[in-house]
């Protein structure tokens, strides 16, 4: 099928909302209430937490989350925990979904019941166990049977206080009347740890024993005999903590006298206590998990010739790009791969303007211009959340948090005014922040991105050539989408734009849309003829709105509206001014100390990456302590857990002291994959950008990876952040021609449909068949029936590959083989052969690095 080096890359993304939990336990005492917020696990790593909601039993969170998972993982787990302020916050309840179930509530939003949070029931992680069963003959001649149980290793156990623990393994070999017990060393501060270590249990004891506990294995219950480990981190002074655990049944060793495979860790038996589900209340949640098989570039390559030659296709209707949007039942789902694809290949704004000129074409007045859901309408919302993420951080963030921070009450309804309220003041507080939100909008034409000026242009070109007569339609064609839908959509819900952590509480959201609201329609005005006040349903708006100067309003949305629809070349402000892309707590070794004894400086500091530096501070707001300009940075990449014994660490080198990296340890894996992704994303077009590093550190005198012992040797590993690259949006181009294949083979039925519908059109001259052509714009049938052919045809070339690859990568899976070094066994019990078997499809399917890669 490919080269055997050409590896297939299964790459995994979680989206969703975490909405509200109901029905929660009352607090123990006279108040009842309890102060909660929810948090999302990989296993045992929080990835992800909402706001606390104070003093309520039925709280609403509303929080989106999106991030992409970088590692294996067993169970997605939500947690509801008690905030407290003396003591460590404790989690009541919880929503466990093994990985493997996540499809049957994809998409959905639904009710989960909370189960009982039980510390034996709180495991992950992986045991590699070999086990073997050995002849001995005595002195004295006589043959018995000896039991070799070797643990190899461990990976991937859980973080204790959030640092690598110490852990060791009990090795016991149990039956009805047998209970022998053994224990590894302890392996300091690791959560993969290397054991290596073996065991021997005698099984049959020579016939000179008379005890009944010492049974012929023949005699012996071989059903109930089993080796069982049990993983522990050692504790000093308190008890040791329980990690997991795994059963081994003997008789897998009846057919074959060698074993040797990986282990998912269990629960302990009977640790998690059954709880009522009532008693704990429920979360209702939204999750969406996707999985994205993609094969090497050279697959997609007809799909993608395809697709990027839509915008030249006539009709447009009939192109690749938009029959997508047609057979899909939820356009948006299609977007998104759809608009990242054309950005990445420069052929976007080309095909928006052919879309947006065939929604003109469906379009009888003026001043419905681009308001309905439409797949051009939709593709722009996407392209200006893309490429206008940092324009809206530049522009809205700092009068944002500044409406966020504050208290000030903005309610002019009579109807929802409390008690004690102001109507007057609170329609000065709403007129000043509507003022200054309007003022920075206006003034921000200069900060827009390039890409969505071009679109604006092309839209007011085509607004004026569909109706001529109207002065004001090519400013509506522009306010439709950069004040309705970019602006006010960010204002009224600024977390879901990486403006604000968290959604805002009850008061602030009320304050948020009352801005919104009033920002949309002054953003509006300019394409009103008249009549303006008489656009509001309610009065207490009309009288808000008196208090604007309505003309000189007008010209300053026309004036901005010219700009950011002018092609002209301009020097955009942004580059000027310093945008905080992200910040966030994290630990950092100290750069240049105790580089020969393996004793580290490791500290606790507020990283902050804008667009011209990353740096680090004490604590947020404090001065910085250390900086590295971006044009400086050479290289951002992983570095190995074995070097400090932390895991989440990555290493960030500088053009002038390439051989001191700044060490990094981000707070869980997706945070840290995070930081990767953006500052490689910023750096990426460097000049002097390396093409090898160190996946580890400099210390006692040597790189540990390759043991050379110059510190400023070459690296020894090819760099993965990517090659330079002059685009501003990083973009996967074959993770988004997957995606689109994808999208393509769930509706093949509906191509069939449209297919017979084109035919249908062609033998009668024109649409007598309503049933099948209703539901489709299809304006020239032949076209669009030889577009359908191509896409069949490439769809199910793809689906040949694909196929390929999962009958090889299930041979592969198979129980025993590769993974467990060619070992194969033909009886192995029912319970430890699901537990393996799904194990080493995990591995297999997500491409563990720790184990051999998936080709094909």
């Amino acid at each position: 099928m490919a080269e055997e080096d050409e590896a297939v890359r299964v790459l995994q993304s979680l989206r969703g909302k975490i909405c509200e939990a109901k029905n929660l336990p009352p607090c123990h005492g006279p108040n009842k209430m309890r102060d909660c917020f929810c948090t999302i696990k990989l296993d045992q790593e929080e990835v992800y937490r909402t706001k606390v909601v104070e003093k309520s039993l039925s709280p609403f969170y509303g929080e989106d989350f999106y991030f992409e998972i970088p590692r294996s993982f067993q169970y997605l787990s939500f947690y509801i925990y008690d905030k407290s302020f003396f003591q460590k916050d404790l989690p009541f309840g919880k929503v466990s979904i093994r990985k493997e179930d996540l499809c049957k509530c994809n998409c959905k939003d639904s009710w989960f019941a909370l189960h009982l949070v039980d510390a034996n029931s709180e495991v992950q992680g992986k045991v590699h166990l070999e086990v073997k069963l050995n002849e001995l003959i005595t002195e004295t001649g006589l043959v018995c049977q000896q039991l070799v149980v070797r643990i190899i290793e461990c990976q991937g156990l859980p973080l204790v206080s959030g640092q690598s623990g110490d852990p060791y393994a009990s090795v016991s070999f149990v039956g009805p009347s047998r209970l022998d017990q053994k224990r590894t060393k302890v392996k300091k501060k690791t959560s993969n740890p290397q054991f290596d270590e073996t065991f021997y249990f005698e099984v049959t004891r020579n016939s000179s024993y008379t005890k009944k506990s010492h049974f012929q294995v023949e005699e012996e219950n071989i059903e109930k005999l089993e080796i069982r480990v049990d993983l522990w981190n050692s504790e000093n002074l308190v008890q040791d903590i329980f990690l997991g655990e795994i059963k081994v049944p003997v008789k897998i060793l009846r057919n074959d006298n060698g074993h040797r495979a990986w282990y998912l860790l269990q629960p302990k038996e009977n640790g998690n206590k059954p709880a009522k589900c009532e008693d704990l209340g429920s979360l209702r949640l939204s999750i969406s998990y996707n999985e994205d098989c993609v094969l090497p570039s050279q697959y997609y390559s007809l799909l993608n010739d395809l697709l990027l030659k839509s915008s030249d296709v006539k009709p447009v209707s009939a192109s690749a790009v938009h029959i997508l949007g047609e057979v899909c039942k939820g356009k948006q789902e299609a977007v998104l791969p759809l608009v990242r694809l054309l950005l990445h290949h420069k052929k976007l704004v080309p095909f928006l303007h052919a879309l947006a000129e065939l929604d003109l074409q469906q379009t009888q007045e003026a001043n419905t211009i681009f308001r309905g859901n439409s797949l051009a309408t939709r593709c722009i919302d996407e392209t200006m959340k893309l490429v206008g993420k940092y324009y809206l951080k530049v522009t809205l963030k700092p009068i944002l948090d500044e409406i966020c921070d504050s208290s000030k009450t903005c309610e002019i309804d009579p109807i929802k005014l409390k008690e004690g309220d102001n109507v007057e003041v609170n329609k000065e507080n709403l007129r000043y922040y509507v003022e200054k939100v309007f003022k920075v909008i206006v003034q921000s034409s200069m900060s827009c991105p390039t890409l969505m000026c071009e679109v604006f242009n092309s839209l007011q070109i085509l607004a004026k050539n569909q109706f001529p007569e109207d002065l004001h339609v090519k400013y509506s064609a522009v306010s439709s989408f950069v004040f309705l839908r970019f602006f006010a959509v960010a204002i009224v819900s600024p977390h879901c734009f990486h403006l604000r952590p968290h959604h805002p509480d009850a008061q602030t959201s009320r304050v948020l849309t009352l801005i919104s609201k009033t920002i949309q329609t002054l953003g509006s005005w300019c394409s009103l003829s008249k009549n303006k006040l008489s656009s509001f349903k309610e009065s207490y708006m009309c009288d808000f709105f008196k208090v604007f100067q309505e003309e000189k309003c007008i010209d300053s949305v026309k004036k901005f509206i010219d700009e950011v629809s002018s092609v002209q070349s301009k020097e955009p402000s942004g580059v000027n001014e310093s945008i905080i892309l992200k910040e966030g707590e994290v630990i950092k070794r100290a750069q240049g100390r105790n580089r020969i004894r393996k004793v580290h400086n490791f500290k606790r500091r507020w990283l902050r990456l804008t667009n011209r530096e990353i740096s680090y501070h004490k604590q947020s707001g404090k001065e910085s302590l250390y900086s590295i300009l971006i044009k400086n940075i050479i290289a951002v990449e992983k570095l190995e857990e074995r070097c400090f014994n932390r895991k989440n660490m990555f290493q960030i080198l500088n053009v002038d002291r390439p051989e001191r990296p700044l060490y990094v340890q981000g707070s869980n894996c997706v945070e840290a994959n995070e930081w990767i992704e953006i500052i490689t994303r910023l750096s990426r077009c460097n000049h002097k950008r390396l093409h090898v590093y160190h996946p580890c550190a400099f210390l006692s005198g040597s790189w540990m990876c390759c043991k050379n012992t110059d510190e400023k040797a070459v690296g020894c590993t090819s760099c993965i952040g990517g090659s330079p690259a002059n685009i501003q949006v990083a973009i996967d181009c074959d993770r988004e021609a997957e995606r689109i294949f994808s999208l393509f083979q769930a509706n093949l039925p509906r191509l069939q449909k449209m297919e017979d519908a084109c035919g249908s059109i062609d033998v009668y001259q024109g649409p007598q068949e309503q049933d099948e052509s209703a539901h489709f714009t299809i304006q020239d049938s032949r076209v669009t029936f030889k577009t359908l052919q191509q896409i069949t045809g490439v769809v199910n070339e793809l689906a040949k590959f694909h196929e390929q690859y999962r009958i090889k990568r299930s041979t592969r899976a198979k129980y025993g083989k590769k993974i467990l070094s060619g070992q194969n066994n033909s009886s192995g019990g029912a319970g430890f052969s699901s537990c393996c078997y799904y194990f080493t499809s995990l591995c297999w399917y997500f491409k563990d690095t720790s184990l051999p890669s998936v080709d094909i």
